[in-house]
């Protein structure tokens, strides 16, 4: 990968932050993960552990049993990886852990039903940022992460010193694979083969790993490649009015996605205690969309009778909207560390990393309308309201859109975000007391601009001073749609590659004749550059008295914040930058009790902090002055951070062989809570040239009051390995977790958050002897709140379920044949308005089936 040329330079000043702030430190911690194989000596002895099924469970159950910290653990399987084809897929099977699908595939992770804002992410105990959709979210993209690349994640529900502030409800450590894990060398990886349910569109998966170590060296190197073509079924509904649905919008998506990761490591480990290692990770999420889109546009027909179950309406638009869109998102992740485990009882751990994300999309979308004597008369039937019939009156012609009226809204966004950390852990041990200390140093630029849309190009007028005019219906196929999903009207496919190339080409030719300006794209109030600093060191000290283990610490942070833009008002644009410093203090405190040699006793409690999007607090705005009051579009840049306070407890029964029942509970008490409204602006930031706007409508992001989440999670884990002969291969685990909370605003209570569902439940059967490794697992979650309206309203989600099957059979020690059947239950993705009666969405992706081998030696 190719790094910015000033990071030796940074990283040098990094050093000298780092050596200043911590020079003199008697006492110290290197943050590292538990020696897990030591006390699988201890705890673990009488376990037989045969295939990777039951291996993966083990690791994962030992592995929260040593955590000084409440958490839980995804460990790969025996052939060093996930069967899961990203990160949020693994975490999926974790308690308390729902994701967030586009298009079915998993993208976000939620843990504990809550804002996945309030869930951070690190690689290897780096702290990295999304900059999804423009800056919208800082919610880390898991599909952009193949789980080939890891060897563990862990989901830290309760908090150490340590560990980053920026959480509310978890912060996740994705662990890269390191070649000292196995000595000597190792070859494995899959290949493998299926289609799509719907569509019979190809899917393909491939990954290879090798690495090589002995006593003093090793490196690892490997790739992975997963490409689906999948088509969506779509069906929604603009709004609701009081006669029923306003418009239904049909819509089919082909659909093209693909993932690449490319990873590498070397360590150096001249004697024991000692090591050095560098790591890189280049990883890439791609998504080419061509869509077809027709909406029957109820509300505005010329005559006839519109009510919620049917109606019977003339002159009726019918509008078309087509592109190829194209998705992008990249990673560029360098690390180099070192560690030091001394014999007096001191460690040492350093590490700088550089991290870039790149996050593009570029949806040209092309629309235009029938008008007059081709618009529509036609009966509809609502009766069931997901799949409204349409009974066209007279003929229909698909290749009636109006050429001179088409235009295309050039919609584009791009953000990048640079980052340079460097971060120091010390440690000392002292008979059953061990001091920490601790830095962190985090220098990111963050660059982009929020979606833009408003460059319109009136093409079907434009093109013909080019000589070459444009017909949106010449690219109408007599191909038919491939849905699963009823409608009453056959619609054809559009050729979206073909309309895309030509209209690459009219724009430049529009360009040539000064009728285009691609300027325009992205308006100067859409862009942002802003640059934060964070500096932050900890304390902490581990006292182990018996069964008793207590962690307590602080961790300091001082965070810095240079936000720029420009500002839109009278025709004038104007500069404005804003800057922010606040040092915070983060206190926790983790209490473990070892009951018996089986019952583990947790009790937890920290504070915690999640910061504004990007994009919310973007300085860049369009201003109307002469609107009363006058109004602001764009971003908030008063914003203050969310602060918790939050408790766990936990009491977790390890049994006998291979398994686990634990309870655990949590309660977060929340400040500043972030929503989406249009208040006065309330500050005086977009005060000048002599006019108060304090008062003025921004349409934003705004802080609300104080909120509250809790709940209990129920988890179990068992091999029945007590049954007898061939039974002793079964067994099972499973999750519940039922949720509940809300926060205010200043004029409105108990509003639910966003994207909680008050029960999550996750339950898995598998099967592992002779050769033979099955697992049916099956995933469920509530209805949940998706985005917010006005009190008591908004669009929801309803629930889902999934039910899933892996099959493995080893054909010998080396190489495994598998089956992965995902989506079992063809699920259909619903949003509605208030009920289910006014769904507002559905959506349909269908069952995916998956085949192929795996090796390893």
């Amino acid at each position: 990968m190719k790094l910015n040329t000033c990071l030796f330079l940074r990283s040098t000043a990094i050093v000298g932050v780092l050596a200043c702030a911590f020079a003199g430190a008697a006492v110290a911690h290197a943050e590292e993960a538990p020696d897990v194989a030591a006390d699988d000596a201890a705890i673990g002895e009488d376990i037989v552990v045969t295939g990777s099924i039951v291996s993966a469970q083990q690791d994962s159950i030992e592995a929260k049993r040593v955590m000084d910290n409440l958490a839980d653990v995804a460990a790969s399987d025996a052939v060093g990886r996930f069967p899961d084809q990203n990160a949020a897929a693994a975490l999926s099977r974790l308690p308390a852990v729902a994701v967030q699908r586009d298009q079915g595939q998993e993208r976000y992770i939620q843990v504990r039903g809550a804002p996945n804002r309030w869930t951070s992410v690190s690689i290897d105990g780096i702290p990295m940022a999304g900059v999804d959709e423009g800056g919208d979210t800082r919610a880390f993209r898991f599909d952009a992460i193949p789980a080939v690349l890891l060897s563990q994640m862990v989901v830290n529900k309760s908090l150490t010193s340590d560990l980053q502030a920026d959480a509310v409800v978890a912060t996740i450590d994705l662990k890269t694979y390191s070649p000292m894990e196995q000595k000597g060398l190792h070859v494995s990886g899959d290949a493998g083969y299926g289609f799509m349910g719907l569509g019979k569109g190809e899917q393909r998966q491939g990954s290879l790993r090798l690495s090589w170590s002995n006593d003093t060296f090793g490196f690892v190197i490997g790739g992975s490649h997963y490409r689906r073509k999948q088509l969506t079924d779509n069906r929604e509904v603009g709004a609701y009015d009081a006669n029923g649905p306003t418009e239904f919008d049909v819509r089919q998506y082909q659909i093209e996605r693909w993932n690449n990761g490319l990873f590498a490591g070397v360590e150096y480990q001249p004697e024991e205690g000692k090591r050095l290692y560098a790591k890189g990770i280049f990883s890439e999420f791609n998504d080419n969309e061509r869509r077809n889109q027709y909406e029957f546009r109820l509300d505005r027909a010329t005559g006839g009778t519109r009510t919620l179950e049917s109606g019977n309406l003339t002159g009726v638009p019918l509008r078309g909207s087509f592109n190829f869109g194209e998705y992008r998102n990249r990673n560029y992740i360098g690390t180099f560390g070192g560690d030091y485990e001394g014999d007096d009882g001191f460690n040492a751990s350093f590490k700088f990393n550089y991290a870039r994300t790149e996050n593009t999309s570029y949806l040209p979308l092309v629309q235009s309308s029938t008008s007059g004597a081709n618009n529509l008369a036609f009966s509809y039937d609502n009766s069931d309201p997901r799949f409204p019939i349409v009974s066209i009156i007279g003929d229909f012609d698909q290749k009636s859109l109006s050429t001179s009226g088409t235009y295309m809204i050039t919609a584009r966004q791009k953000t990048v975000s640079d980052s340079y950390t460097a971060k120091l852990d010390l440690s000392k041990q002292m008979g059953d007391l061990k001091l920490s200390a601790g830095g962190l140093y985090i220098d990111r630029d963050v660059a982009g601009n929020n979606f833009s849309s408003s460059n319109i190009v009136y093409i079907g007028a434009l093109s013909a001073a080019t000589g070459e005019p444009f017909d949106v219906n010449s690219y109408v196929t007599d191909k038919a749609w491939d849905t699963g999903f009823p409608l009453g009207v056959t619609f054809n496919y559009v050729d979206n590659v073909a309309m895309r190339r030509d209209i690459d080409s009219l724009l430049g030719r529009l360009e040539a004749a000064g009728l285009y300006d691609p300027s325009l794209d992205v308006p100067t109030t859409d862009k942002y550059a802003q640059r934060e600093q964070t500096l932050a060191g900890y304390v902490m000290a581990k006292v182990e008295s018996g069964p008793l283990t207590a962690v307590g610490g602080v961790r300091v942070e001082n965070y810095v914040l240079d936000n720029g833009g420009s500002v839109l008002a009278g025709g004038v644009y104007t500069p404005l930058t804003r800057h922010t410093s606040k040092t915070d203090f983060f206190p926790s405190l983790n209490i473990k009790y070892a009951a018996t040699d089986n019952l583990v006793l947790r009790l937890a409690g920290q504070r915690g902090v999640s910061r504004p999007a990007y994009g919310a607090i973007r300085v860049g705005a369009s201003i109307n002055d002469t609107n009363s009051p006058g109004t602001i579009g764009g971003g908030n840049p008063a914003l203050k951070p969310e602060y918790t306070w939050g408790a766990d407890a936990s009491i977790e029964y390890y049994l006998p062989g291979n398994g686990m029942i634990s309870i655990a509970g949590f309660y977060r008490s929340v400040d500043n809570v972030l929503y989406q409204a249009q208040n006065p602006v309330g500050s005086d930031f977009y005060n000048f040239g002599g006019v108060d706007r304090s008062g003025y409508l921004l349409t934003g992001t705004y802080n609300g009051d104080k909120g509250k989440l809790y709940g209990v999670e129920f988890n179990v884990l068992k091999q029945f390995d007590f049954l007898p002969g061939a039974l002793d291969g079964f067994g099972f685990q499973g999750n519940l977790t039922l949720l509940d909370g809300d926060f205010d605003t200043p004029t409105e209570k108990n509003i639910a958050f966003q994207g909680m569902s008050d029960k999550i439940a996750n339950a898995s059967l598998f099967y592992e002897k002779y050769g033979l490794s099955a697992r049916v697992s099956y995933q469920w979650r509530s209805d949940w709140l998706d985005s917010l309206g006005g009190f008591g309203s908004g669009e929801y989600r309803k629930g889902y379920e999934n039910l899933d099957v892996s099959l493995r059979y080893a054909l010998t020690d080396n190489f495994t044949l598998f089956a992965d059947l995902a989506n079992l239950t063809n699920e259909k993705y619903i949003a509605y308005q208030g009920t289910t009666a006014m769904p507002t969405e559905v959506e349909q992706i269908g069952a995916r089936y998956l085949f192929g081998v795996r090796f390893s030696y």
